[in-house]
């Protein structure tokens, strides 16, 4: 018997930098093991994606899909980053688009499997009428996909949970204790797009439900050593193979502007007290409001302790309302703090031993990195996921979130300057220091990595479609 003919994999995900670089991850973990990926995205999310290391390029194949025109969807918008957060459910239309490109493709290419995201629900219809396997990797940990619960009750008319009000206490699927579930101000914001059924396009929990129903095994991001029951519960509630691929935490990449600056940000880094800094940053998808925004900056500036602020001031150049700092804001911080509203490389701050905790969205790429690096969380959440994840991250002594008001999320400036000081330097918070190092292994370490890919290849292997058993 030869060499075992190695896999080829397609890979699908949604349109948002923090579902990008998860997929990129497991790319390289598996070209790593001398498999072949296909990764598929518009032209100008591909163009954007970190450079690929030299050896691992050959094997990682970058397929550009233009997306279809559509009304209301600026020209240049090809992820979420583009746009404000009103104009993603065009976004969502646009990519509903890509269904004959796709199938195109998949018939052109003959994958062994697809890996597909929450957004492409139809994708395992198609890979299935293909005879091509597929898999739903939504990169949610599973506490999050367990709360939404079984595809059943995501696509019915008469779904278990009708109001917002529902979403705020555990659902009776989950037999075990918890405090996962979203608080009202954070199931308010997103309750209309991912969770009604008045809605005119096809809701994120329609998509979710179909993209389960549809796979023939659903990947979780995460590791049976944190969460073994919450996997299981999957299971049970999928009734189909849940494989856990581990927390795939980010490894170094090179972007081309980074060397100039991360010069300058080193060295002012360079230049602070150990584990004093606050590094702030709320990913590529949330953004706060104007009155958000002015609490934080005064926050920071009460705190009295160093800061670094990556600060997005518009979601793309369509984006109306752009952030400003308060007045005089800069000038009464200066040395003490940088605003940071253009690329800032997320891994490299973390990683330096100046900075002493991580004001966070709770996106899980964010979280993963920050536990990589040890450094402990506070906690403000906008939307998607994260109220989700920052109960994981609360139920676990992992991080601490910032007191805000149950039915508006408002929050003052002191309680921002008072949990930063908790959590970095205070002696009540030093559990949340320690806490963040006691997790790094479970999180980041590299032969258990290795061995969830492992396993993930040999059941990959062992169940594609018998036509692509034989061959070179």
């Amino acid at each position: 018997m030869g060499e075992e003919k190695k896999l080829h994999i397609v890979m699908f995900p949604w349109l948002a930098f923090g579902h990008f670089i998860p997929y990129l991850e497991l790319a390289k973990l598996v070209a790593h093991k001398g498999h072949h990926v296909s990764f598929v995205s518009a032209p100008r999310n591909i163009d954007r994606l970190p450079k690929l290391p030299t050896h691992l390029a050959p094997l990682i194949k970058l397929v550009k899909l233009p997306l279809p025109k559509i009304h209301n969807l600026p020209d240049q918008a090809e992820a979420t980053t583009d746009i404000p957060y009103n104009m993603v459910p065009f976004l969502k239309r646009a990519y509903d688009g890509l269904q004959e490109p796709m199938t195109r493709f998949l018939e052109s290419s003959e994958p062994d499997w697809i890996f597909y995201d929450f957004a492409p629900y139809w994708v395992g219809s198609i890979a299935s009428e293909l005879g091509i396997k597929s898999a739903f990797f939504p990169i949610f940990p599973s506490p999050c996909m367990a709360f939404a619960g079984p595809p059943s009750d995501l696509m019915s008319f008469d779904p278990t949970r009708k109001n917002p009000e529902s979403f705020t206490v555990p659902p009776p699927w989950i037999p075990f204790p918890t405090t996962v579930a979203f608080r009202y101000f954070e199931i308010m914001r997103i309750f209309a797009d991912s969770f009604s059924v008045e809605n005119m396009d096809v809701s994120d929990a329609c998509r979710f439900g179909a993209s389960v129903q549809n796979s023939d095994i659903v990947m979780i991001r995460g590791c049976h050593e944190f969460e073994h029951k919450w996997i299981q519960l999957l299971e049970n509630l999928y009734e189909k193979p849940v494989i856990p691929v581990g927390q795939l935490p980010s490894t170094a990449y090179d972007s081309g502007n980074e060397k100039d600056t991360w010069g300058w940000m080193k060295e002012w880094l360079d230049k602070q007290r150990r584990g004093t800094v606050v590094y702030v940053a709320f990913g590529s998808e949330a953004k706060p409001s104007q009155e958000e925004a002015t609490e934080i900056a005064l926050g920071l500036e009460k705190s009295e302790l160093p800061f670094f602020w990556a600060l997005r001031t518009q979601r793309g150049p369509n984006d109306p309302e752009v952030l400003r700092l308060p007045e005089g804001f800069e000038e009464r911080t200066h040395g003490r703090g940088v605003v940071c509203t253009g690329w800032a490389p997320q891994l490299k701050i973390l990683g330096h031993e100046s900075v002493g905790g991580f004001l966070t969205h709770s996106g899980w790429t964010s979280v993963v990195e920050a536990i990589q690096n040890e450094k402990p969380l506070v906690l403000l959440t906008f939307l998607a996921d994260q109220g989700l994840n920052a109960r994981v991250l609360e139920e676990n002594n992992m991080g601490y979130s910032i007191p805000r008001d149950e039915r508006d999320g408002s929050f003052t400036s002191e309680s921002v300057a008072e949990s930063l000081r908790l959590v970095v330097v205070k002696e009540e918070g030093r559990m949340y220091r320690e806490k963040i190092k006691e997790v790094k292994d479970l999180f980041v370490n590299r032969e258990r990595q290795e061995q969830y890919v492992d396993d993930l290849l040999e059941y990959l292997r062992n169940h594609r479609n018998p036509k692509h058993k034989d061959g070179a």
